[in-house]
């Protein structure tokens, strides 16, 4: 396979392992509940805190999942990028490309990596917010088959395709962007590159979770609801459909009037510093990757 599939692949998966335990507690805050970190007021909760699997629930399936996501995002923003501007020779560093042009690659590459990015955004939510004691990636992912069947790990993926093309749009942009803003003439050392990428591809993950954040509060209220389908959840008496009758429209409403427009950036502080240290590394690691891998 090619080389910037593979440097996706294994930064995407780097990424997940290093943001997970900051993204428990920004999906908590933006589904309306109190993490974990904040309401460890009695043993339980706090024995919960100091267990590892706290803040690493739901990691399983991002960690495969994202690295699958990741490659795919790369390697079509890259064939995209080329389609765009056959003039492009190396599309890791398109100086000589429009902004705009970068911002449509990207967004492409978001649409494409839909297919991976929309079950495992579905499972990886559910798993982080759901309560039953030692529940797993797997675990959700079967209940979510046997109550929806298989389509039903596609769930709230209309908005999750809109979210993906919007935001990765802006995160090749804003990594471009703020990569020729911080281009000098002079002579740089290694350790000045590697500082210049890890700033540029932190601001790129903070501009880009910026950019689609009440899309994604949405997305997860959205897909936070299909956990009282479960069958101990759920009343006898309320049958599955009613949950899948709300649409993303009604939800954004639905909280707009119970909660302010704040409610929509609520959760954006905790995301913007995992979106920091994930993407500076990710980036890092992808830069490095490709000429590793282009370069033997």
């Amino acid at each position: 396979m090619s080389a910037d599939f593979w440097a996706g692949y294994l930064s995407g998966a780097i990424g997940i392992i290093i943001g997970n335990p900051l993204d428990v507690i920004k999906v908590q805050l933006q589904a309306g509940r109190t993490p974990d970190i904040v309401a460890s007021t009695n043993h339980k909760q706090l024995s919960r805190l100091e267990s590892a699997t706290s803040l690493v629930r739901g990691a399983a399936a991002p960690i495969f999942g994202y690295g699958a996501l990741n490659a795919l995002l790369f390697v079509a923003y890259n064939r995209s990028l080329k389609l765009l501007d056959s003039s492009i020779i190396d599309p890791t560093n398109p100086q000589s490309v429009s902004l705009s042009k970068i911002w449509l690659a990207g967004a492409a590459g978001g649409v494409t990596s839909w297919i991976v990015s929309s079950p495992t955004e579905f499972i990886k939510c559910r798993a982080q917010l759901d309560s039953r004691p030692g529940v797993s990636s797997w675990t959700v992912a079967r209940d979510i088959i046997r109550t929806c069947g298989w389509r039903g790990l596609y769930f709230g993926g209309g908005i999750t395709c809109a979210r993906d093309a919007i935001g990765y749009g802006f995160y090749f942009w804003s990594y471009e962007y703020c990569k020729r803003l911080t281009a000098s003439n002079d002579d740089e050392t290694n350790s000045m590159i590697a500082m210049k990428i890890l700033l540029c591809g932190g601001i790129a993950g903070i501009v880009t979770w910026a950019s689609v954040f009440p899309l994604d509060m949405v997305k997860t209220r959205l897909q936070a609801r299909t956990i009282e389908m479960l069958p101990e959840n759920r009343p006898l008496t309320q049958a599955p459909s009613k949950i899948h009758a709300q649409s993303s429209f009604q939800i954004a409403k639905e909280a707009y009037f119970n909660e302010g427009f704040r409610v929509f950036y609520r959760g954006l502080g905790v995301c913007s510093v995992r979106a920091f240290i994930v993407n500076a590394v990710q980036w890092a690691t992808y830069e490095w990757l490709m000429k590793y891998l282009q370069n033997p």
